[in-house]
């Protein structure tokens, strides 16, 4: 039997996760519902170790449905790996899109400021950046 004597604020500042996100969490199922004494919710070191997975897996950028699916691969066998592997490997080309989708905004824009710097038109470089259709 698990011992429930952490009070949500306290899960709150151990796992640096917000009061709301953790009740959030609760009603979409990523933690379980906790334990009650009276009206306050109680939880477990267990529950602490669930709550900064999840954190950590929503800081590296992993959508709900795939943090849920990593949750239940965590306790799976050891043949989950490939599953995590894969789960990881889409992410990470989807960071990697995204890492690129970036370093094109950033040229784009960098050269409408050095145009605008430059004062080589005239009129405005970044309004006629954001004017033009989309490449």
């Amino acid at each position: 039997m698990q011992h429930h004597d952490i009070a949500i604020g306290a899960l709150s500042r151990r796992t640096g996760c917000n009061i709301e996100t953790i009740r959030y969490y609760e009603r979409i199922g990523l933690l379980p519902v906790p334990a009650r004494r009276g009206r306050y919710r109680l939880y477990c070191e267990e529950d602490v170790g669930r709550l900064s997975f999840v954190r950590r897996a929503r800081e590296l950028g992993f959508r709900l449905d795939e943090v849920r699916a990593l949750l239940g691969l965590a306790t799976a066998s050891q043949d989950a790996c490939v599953q995590v592997r894969d789960i990881a490997a889409t992410h990470l080309a989807e960071v990697r899109a995204k890492v690129a989708d970036l370093r094109a905004i950033e040229r784009v824009l960098s050269d409408a400021v050095r145009r605008c710097d430059a004062g080589e038109t005239s009129g405005c470089p970044l309004i006629g950046v954001l004017a033009a259709a989309p490449a």
